[in-house]
C-alpha cells in the first residue's frame, strides 16, 4: 500500500515555457506631444471613364398595345390564353407565345 500512496502524491510542478517566436519588446511610454501623425499617401489620379449612351427602354403599357383600331373595328394583336380564357393575353417571345398567369406556352408555326 505504501507503494500506491507514493504514486498518488502531488504532481510535479511544471514550469511555464514560452512559445517559440519573436521575443516581446519592452514597450516605451510615448509622450502625447511626441506622437507623429501618419504620412498622407499621394492619391493616384484615375483615368476618366467614357460615358455610355443611355439605354433606350421600350415603353409598352396600357391596353392600346394589345388592340389595333381599323375600319372593321378592334382586332387583337396577341392571342388569349387557352387555359385562362378571355382577358389573359399571351406574351410574344419571338418563336412562341406564353401566358404570364398560368405559364402555358404555345409555339409558333415555322
Amino acid at each position: 500500500m505504501a507503494e500506491k500512496a507514493k504514486g498518488k502524491g502531488k504532481p510535479a510542478e511544471k514550469t511555464a515555457e514560452k512559445p517559440a517566436g519573436k521575443p516581446a519588446a519592452p514597450e516605451k511610454p510615448v509622450a502625447p506631444a511626441a506622437v507623429a501623425k501618419p504620412e498622407e499617401k499621394p492619391v493616384a489620379e484615375k483615368p476618366a471613364k467614357e460615358k455610355k449612351p443611355p439605354k433606350v427602354h421600350k415603353k409598352e403599357k396600357g391596353a392600346y398595345t394589345r388592340y389595333k383600331v381599323d375600319d372593321k373595328g378592334l382586332t387583337r394583336l396577341r392571342p388569349y390564353c387557352e387555359r385562362c380564357g378571355q382577358g389573359y393575353f399571351m406574351a410574344d417571345h419571338g418563336n412562341r407565345y406564353s401566358c404570364g398567369h398560368c405559364g402555358f406556352t404555345r409555339y409558333k408555326q415555322a
